[in-house]
């Protein structure tokens, strides 16, 4: 049996995350990256990164092939880094190559000065 801590090291440890400054300096210089939000409604509807796609956690194998193209760069992002670490693992299993999780999450964006919507 595994601890959350222990399953959260091991996802961790198979996806690529991305800083808050790395994926800004992205979505400045390429425009293309799909940010991906996978908070809750109750959270993202308080304000989450512009132009970003809204798929809960809870519903992103579902809905996810219909919203992002496969080939998309995704930054994935939720809270505070550790849903997205998760759900950029599942992304990866689906067959999207090119997918980061926001390490510091949307309050690292936030903090940082990131536009919010």
């Amino acid at each position: 049996m595994k601890t959350y801590a222990e399953l959260l090291a091991e996802t961790k440890a198979r996806i690529k995350e991305i800083t808050v400054k790395d994926a800004k300096a992205l979505r400045h210089t390429t425009g293309d990256p799909v940010f991906l939000d996978v908070r809750d409604p109750n959270e993202y509807n308080l304000g989450k990164i512009p132009g970003a796609i809204t798929i809960g956690r809870s519903n992103l194998e579902k809905n996810v092939e219909a919203q992002v193209p496969r080939e998309k760069t995704v930054i994935v992002y939720c809270a505070n880094g550790n849903r997205s670490a998760f759900s950029a693992d599942v992304l990866i299993v689906m067959g999207y190559e090119h997918v980061r999780s926001l390490k510091e999450g949307f309050s690292g964006w936030v903090a940082d000065g990131g536009e919010v919507e």
